[in-house]
């Protein structure tokens, strides 16, 4: 086992199973996926530190806790389509890759969906399809989708992605201010969404129609 193998092992005892996820597909994808595969080389070093880390263009991916927190909120069993919105270094959705049947993935930032699309295809994930769009839009191309994972912060649940839930489906994301948020989980009964709060977060801003005006990306 390499160094970087056993801090990612490390990782997931220490930041994940303390904190009480112990679903064990869950705790397989995050031991399975090489989180130092998606951070900037200069921050190699700090890959699986329990934290986000800058990934260039403002944007970050995620604390390792709130990967695996969201995904296990989507209650995914391996048969699913997932939409995930805001792929930023591609991360999140290799995580994704290992929990659902097929993964389609929506970045914005052109340089970031490139990165990702690469690092993804080096890990051999061909469940994931990376698009370059307004992730806030959704990709309706492919919905309905029985899990949505948002990885930026929006003002209110974007419309669209309640259209392309699927019933019974579940939607992950933070909503609230610009500087903290509220994550939330929204189940759709129907043509009625059941909304619940999970914890308290910090996400970088949504971008796009339904995302933050460009004044709050600062």
């Amino acid at each position: 086992m390499t160094d970087l193998e056993a801090e990612r092992q490390r990782m997931v005892d220490e930041q994940i199973v303390r904190r009480g996820l112990t679903e064990p597909r869950l705790l397989a994808a995050m031991r399975a996926v090489p989180r130092h595969e998606f951070v900037p080389a200069e921050y190699l070093d700090y890959a699986y530190d329990d934290g986000p880390l800058p990934i260039g263009s403002g944007q970050t991916i995620s604390q390792p806790y709130i990967v695996a927190l969201m995904t296990h909120l989507l209650a995914l069993r391996g048969v699913e389509r997932v939409l995930e919105v805001g792929t930023g270094s591609g991360y999140q959705a290799a995580v994704l890759a290992h929990m659902a049947a097929e993964v389609h993935t929506v970045e914005i930032l052109p340089e970031l969906a490139e990165q990702a699309r690469v690092s993804l295809n080096r890990l051999g994930l061909n469940n994931v399809h990376c698009h370059l769009a307004d992730g806030s839009l959704g990709w309706p191309k492919a919905a309905p989708y029985e899990g949505i994972l948002v990885a930026a912060s929006a003002p209110d649940v974007p419309p669209p992605l309640l259209e392309q839930l699927a019933d019974g489906g579940r939607l992950v994301l933070p909503v609230g201010g610009r500087l903290s948020q509220e994550l939330v989980v929204v189940t759709r009964q129907g043509e009625k969404y059941e909304r619940r709060t999970v914890l308290s977060v910090a996400f970088v801003p949504l971008r796009g129609v339904h995302g933050w005006k460009a004044g709050h990306f600062q």
